[in-house]
């Protein structure tokens, strides 16, 4: 007999929730920005950096238009190029790896942690050489990294510290926010992130002034000022549009990281009391650490990973799979001659792990759901005889 009633839809992001949660919000700054036709960069713009930085702790924001581009813009800042190495994860979006070989530069993998899926600091010394300029580590699905330990790495090579905290705005690391433990850290507002905007957008913050000024440069085509060109960069200017959307939602960011929060929270203790967590390894919360749970990831056993999301997908409920092929088994990294069991974590995460869904207007009936369809999973597919004990 099933265990529930009228199946319901638990989508994997709700984003038409939270909008209907600011309408009234929104709609007025969009008539605003239509009014004033002003749609690239301007005031909206200033005033989103302004606040983003405050937000951060940093002295500067420089909005672009693509949490990939505030990648890619401060490595050209730094002048990293062909002949340079960037150590970075092979466990992340595609973006973080793809901003360095833009550049010229050559990726560099470590391995990960494989309680928090983050960088493993242990292991990047072993990868520095003469040609090694910076580090990328990523605060993946909201935690941040070990900066400590990777901040006295760098400090002692002489290397630059880019963090890619596309999915952590508002996380901390021992009281200090995502966006100012590093040189300088990228940003996204694709809509998915915590801080999403209608469409593409990005933001790099930094508290070094020459650094902010050779990227707000970089990101008009070199330009400073009007039509007088220092260098070549390229187009990567933020929307008024977006900055105007992003103002509002920034209001809200607070609060809408306490109930992810929270959520989390909810989701442990449904997997506790469904007597799961011997079967299903959750997330993590380092001590020190301050996550904003942009993901909830779990992790089962790789032979069930695929049949599990199968099972929730015939149950209307969102999944999905974050990433299924580490970056250096991507065919386009070929030429730097990694293969298959050089970075035995990574690949493992790929294999076993699965985000449920979380935002902040998931419900507690919803998150039950979900639950009680992983639990009733396990019982008939993967673990049959917990079934008959449960009879018994």
């Amino acid at each position: 007999m099933s265990l529930f009633h009228d199946p319901v839809s638990v989508p994997a992001l709700n984003l038409k929730a939270q909008y209907q949660s600011i309408r009234d919000e929104i709609e007025p700054v969009v008539r605003g920005i239509l009014e004033s036709q002003m749609f690239v960069l301007g005031p909206e713009v200033t005033r989103l950096e302004a606040e983003v930085a405050n937000y951060c702790g940093a002295a500067s924001g420089i909005g672009c238009a693509s949490g990939s581009d505030a990648l890619l813009l401060p490595l050209l800042a730094i002048d990293i190029g062909p002949g340079d190495e960037v150590i970075t994860t092979p466990y992340t979006f595609f973006a973080t790896a793809g901003s360095i070989w833009r550049t010229g530069a050559k990726p560099v993998f470590v391995d990960i942690e494989p309680d928090t899926f983050n960088i493993d600091p242990v292991r990047i010394e072993a990868a520095i050489t003469p040609r090694t300029k910076a580090i990328i580590p990523v605060h993946l699905f909201g935690q941040v990294a070990e900066m400590g330990p990777i901040q006295e790495i760098a400090r002692r090579h002489g290397l630059t510290v880019l963090e890619d905290a596309a999915q952590a705005i508002g996380s901390a690391y021992h009281g200090t926010r995502a966006g100012t433990l590093g040189d300088v850290a990228a940003f996204s507002f694709y809509p998915s992130k915590n801080l999403g905007g209608f469409g593409d957008g990005g933001m790099v913050t930094t508290n070094h002034p020459q650094l902010a000024r050779r990227i707000t440069r970089l990101r008009v085509h070199g330009m400073e000022p009007k039509y007088h060109h220092h260098e070549v960069g390229f187009n990567s200017r933020l929307d008024a549009f977006q900055a105007a959307v992003l103002r509002v939602k920034l209001r809200h960011l607070d609060a809408w990281t306490s109930l992810r929060r929270d959520v989390a929270d909810r989701y442990r203790n449904l997997f506790a009391s469904h007597g799961l967590e011997e079967m299903v390894g959750l997330p993590i919360e380092r001590q020190g650490n301050f996550h904003v749970y942009n993901q909830f990831v779990i992790r089962v056993p790789a032979f069930l990973r695929d049949s599990l999301r199968d099972y929730l997908t015939a149950r209307k409920i969102g999944s999905e799979i974050y990433y299924p092929i580490p970056l250096h088994l991507q065919v386009c990294f070929a030429s730097l001659g990694y293969k298959p069991g050089d970075f035995p974590h990574s690949e493992a995460a790929a294999r076993e792990t699965i985000a449920l869904p979380i935002y902040p207007e998931l419900t507690d009936a919803e998150q039950r759901y979900v639950v009680g369809s992983i639990r009733q999973f396990i019982d008939e597919f993967a673990y049959p005889s917990r079934k008959s004990d449960r009879a018994a």
